[in-house]
């Protein structure tokens, strides 16, 4: 079991509670153990980041990202926090918003090739 900083718990019930338009649509496309069975969470907490989704099964983070990761400050702190999860074994796939719109097909496909 991995562990995680338990003052995080509370947001990312929030996180959970309002999730993006892409987060949404990815989550009715993998929740329910729809993809090959594997169980996925959605706003989990690691360590000290709460990921966007998990499958533990598979020991892999799917992260979505938006606008505020396209700037310098927010491609470092995704450099390390990516290195970090690697560091604990996990794999890390990341999307774009606009990847998630327009070509969700494709995204389940990447997704499935790494379960």
């Amino acid at each position: 079991m991995l562990r995680y900083d338990k003052k995080l718990k509370n947001f990312s019930q929030q996180l959970r509670k309002n999730m993006t338009d892409a987060e949404r649509l990815l989550w009715s496309k993998v929740r329910g153990k729809q993809v090959g069975g594997y169980q996925f969470y959605r706003q989990k907490t690691i360590g000290s980041y709460i990921v966007d989704f998990y499958c533990p099964r598979a020991r892999l983070v799917i992260e979505l990202d938006g606008g505020q990761h396209y700037t310098d400050p927010g491609k470092k702190k995704d450099i390390q926090r990516d290195k970090n999860l690697k560091e604990l074994g996990l794999e890390v796939l990341r999307f774009s918003d606009r990847e998630i719109f327009e070509h969700i097909d494709s995204v389940m496909e990447v997704i499935c090739g790494h379960l």
